[in-house]
């Protein structure tokens, strides 16, 4: 780098640094309901905690096929006084780690997912009920206009 080169540098790194985020033009203007916004419906992680929850138990069912018989050739090939059957039993123990790990994060998911739908429907009942006027009937969004004014 030349000298020329290293002042232009210095002085570019003083100029302020923007950032742009890629995004959908919002319609209508503003972010209230334009095509940018993110919007997930109960039905959708209904769906995805579900699918979880399948991944979940079909693995804890297939991973285990092989793990009794690999366990007793690994005892075996050990009593023989074979080496390989201590590093078949460390490959056994790995095993069981990593799918209890994959077991684990799947229920994981499907649990939050579940918790998600129910805290979100909670705080929606809470939201309706409280936004009613002082004779109990449901306020517009006019209603609450006014009171901002």
């Amino acid at each position: 780098m030349t000298w020329d080169e290293w002042e232009q540098a210095k002085a570019g790194a003083g100029q302020p640094v923007g950032m742009q985020l890629n995004e959908v033009a919002p319609v209508g203007g503003g972010g209230t309901g334009g095509d940018g916004d993110l919007v997930v419906r109960d039905d959708e992680l209904g769906a995805l905690g579900n699918l979880a929850y399948d991944i979940h138990q079909r693995f804890s069912a297939d991973s285990d096929h092989a793990r009794q018989n690999t366990f007793d050739a690994a005892t075996e090939l050990t009593n023989d006084g074979l080496d390989m059957g201590s590093a078949l039993t460390e490959l056994h123990d790995a095993w069981n780690t990593k799918t209890g790990t994959l077991k684990e994060a799947c229920a994981h998911i499907s649990n939050h997912l579940d918790f998600s739908r129910a805290a979100h429907a909670q705080d929606e009942a809470e939201i309706v009920t409280s936004m009613r006027n002082a004779a109990g009937q449901e306020m517009t969004v006019s209603r609450i206009y006014d009171y901002i004014k």
